[in-house]
């Protein structure tokens, strides 16, 4: 299963993809975490349901520097072969 995630607020120069990886290799999740254009950050993660929804859990807040105002996310059904969970630039 993949879930697909955008998080916006202040999200972006505060250690929020670090942050997301750390806690992806520690669940053992795949895909990755990247900054986009609009300032917000976008993530792809790949595991079970049950994984994936604790990981976001996981991730909602962000790192103490953070301030996420809104979270759009969705589940799908297909995987992309990821293997490892890594920060893209």
């Amino acid at each position: 299963m993949r879930l697909y995630a955008v998080f916006a607020g202040t999200v972006q120069g505060v250690g929020f993809r670090y942050f997301v990886r750390n806690i992806a290799k520690e669940m053992g999740v795949k895909g990755y975490v990247r900054n986009l254009p609009d300032g917000t950050v976008e993530v792809v993660a790949e595991g079970d349901e049950q994984t994936l929804r604790d990981f976001l859990k996981a991730i909602e807040q962000g790192p103490p520097l953070a301030e996420v105002t809104d979270i759009r996310y969705q589940f799908e059904d297909k995987e992309g072969g990821f293997t490892d969970f890594e920060i893209l630039y």
